[in-house]
């Protein structure tokens, strides 16, 4: 993509972000659209026109996606939703199943070495939900980052101590050819499919195998993902594999929310969150 175009997406999605923390801090006395358009500093008619062009929907629709009520409607019926994806083979409609992701994990002795004999291509790239990190091995995707404004340069340091053995090279060609594939691509113009190489624990790789078969436009609850592993007690351990994702947007850690339909947080900041899950809602919404 144009380095115009991905500055472009960047400044939108910076102010749709802003927006959101407004309505956000300001829900419970519900805010119009002249109000939320100057806390971002802009016209009604120009944030209308920002908005609808990032998100393709109106801000009205958009923040009906965004309420309690319709992630409880969404909810209501995902009680069956893992198990039915695994039976359809993750053959599902989402964007994520046309991606073709596939993923393998560490072995107990690559997780005991650190990485070592591994190099690590890593970039930092504009997307449509602000400036990530991504990194990726030889064998796939290791690392997709989104942090709150300013501090995404610091999370590479924190990814190194992951692998702190492994060689590292800043290379943002390779990896923004990735970050093209996963975010402006079209499924049918996608060469192969996308390789992911997790590190965690066996509960960890587990519940981020779940986490695959989550459609985007569809949400879970902790306890929907608890059940489905067979442990319905473990929700507060599923969601602490959860906050532990490595591979962020690819792997949907925020399609996880509460079960009262609360978004809760993320570790790319709540607004973010949000901002991911309307958009998806509304790709998927005819």
């Amino acid at each position: 993509m144009p380095g115009n175009q991905h500055t472009q997406m960047v400044t939108d999605y910076q102010r749709v972000e802003q927006a959101i923390r407004f309505i956000r801090a300001n829900a419970p006395r519900q805010p119009g659209l002249a109000e939320i358009a100057a806390s971002v500093h802009l016209s009604e008619y120009h944030f209308q026109r920002l908005f609808s062009r990032w998100a393709g929907i109106s801000p009205k629709r958009f923040l009906q996606y965004l309420t309690k009520e319709y992630a409880k409607s969404l909810l209501a019926t995902s009680a069956d939703l893992l198990s039915v994806a695994y039976q359809a083979g993750l053959s599902g409609a989402g964007r994520l199943y046309d991606l073709f992701v596939h993923y393998e994990a560490v072995t107990p002795g690559e997780y005991k070495s650190a990485g070592e004999g591994l190099r690590i291509h890593y970039g930092f790239h504009d997307t449509p939900f602000g400036e990530c990190l991504l990194a990726a091995t030889g064998r796939g995707i290791c690392n997709l980052e989104f942090h709150p404004e300013g501090r995404i340069h610091t999370a590479l340091e924190g990814l190194k101590k992951c692998w702190e053995n492994a060689e590292w090279v800043p290379d943002q060609a390779h990896t923004r050819e990735l970050a093209d594939r996963i975010f402006t691509r079209l499924p049918a113009e996608q060469p192969q499919p996308l390789s992911l190489l997790v590190k965690g624990t066996n509960f960890q790789v587990k519940v981020w195998e779940a986490l695959l078969m989550v459609p985007a436009g569809k949400l879970v609850s902790y306890e929907d993902l608890a059940a489905y592993l067979g442990l319905p007690r473990a929700a507060r351990a599923v969601g602490n594999a959860v906050a532990r994702n490595p591979i962020m947007y690819l792997i949907p850690c925020h399609r996880v929310i509460r079960r009262d339909g609360a978004f809760g947080n993320y570790r790319g900041g709540p607004a973010r969150k949000s901002a991911m899950l309307g958009w998806e809602f509304a790709q998927a919404v005819p």
